[in-house]
């Protein structure tokens, strides 16, 4: 088994690597939409520290992460055969589920989707994992 943690994305919260590699199996930590420098796409305090927050940018900068971290193990998002996201509000399902539709289709992976009371920062709406089937080169 291997693991890593990918330099140029945002270094994890914790003690985990962005992906651990079983075999075949690439098991794709929860990824949000942080950015390396810890800002965040599609969430945003204003002036007056007014949170404001964009669903869709997020779930397309989280998909967008997990591709560059299956990427890294030799995959790509073709190969994602399941996935769980966290969303803390299911009143932003809608977006979410028509940005998730431009990265797959019917043909995509399992999916489950769940409400959440929180995730590790209050800018952050939407966390992702994903287990991935990319055969090692042998």
């Amino acid at each position: 088994m291997s693991s890593e943690v990918i330099a140029g994305k945002a270094t994890p919260r914790g003690k985990y690597p962005h992906f651990k590699r079983a075999g075949d199996y690439v098991y794709v930590s929860g990824a949000s939409s942080r950015r390396p420098d810890n800002s965040f796409v599609g969430g945003e305090v204003d002036a007056l520290g007014n949170m404001r927050f964009d669903v869709a940018a997020q779930t397309r900068a989280v998909l967008s992460n997990i591709a560059d971290i299956l990427a890294r193990a030799g995959g790509s998002l073709k190969d994602v055969v399941d996935l769980t996201s966290f969303l803390v509000d299911m009143a932003d399902f809608p977006a979410y589920n028509a940005a998730y539709a431009e990265f797959f289709d019917s043909d995509g992976p399992a999916r489950t989707t769940v409400a959440v009371h929180q995730l590790p920062h209050p800018l952050i709406r939407i966390e992702i994992k994903c287990t991935a089937y990319v055969p090692e080169v042998r």
